[in-house]
């Protein structure tokens, strides 16, 4: 068991990393299972609506902080129990 709370939420999060191959798919489902329209989402990560929507339609990808954003939102609603999604590899 890792001690320490900073080390575990670094691990939690490593292990929700999510694969930006699939980040429209991804996108979407997150969105699904948390019943978020894309402002919604964009609103919770601090980001655009433009830039949901821009993921959804594979147009962009994320940069590093947006990236984090949403891999640390996708690990806080994952330990919420509202929130399944198969771990990526990167």
């Amino acid at each position: 068991m890792i001690k320490g709370g900073g080390n575990r939420l670094i691990a939690e999060e490593k292990m929700m990393a999510i694969d930006v191959q699939n980040l429209p798919e991804v996108v979407k489902e997150i969105r699904r299972q948390l019943s978020l329209s894309q402002e919604d989402l964009a609103r919770e990560l601090g980001i655009s609506f433009a830039t949901v929507n821009r993921w959804e339609n594979g147009l962009v990808k994320p940069s590093k902080l947006a990236k984090a954003q949403l891999d640390n939102f996708c690990a806080k609603m994952t330990r919420q129990g509202k929130l399944k999604l198969a771990v990526g590899n990167e």
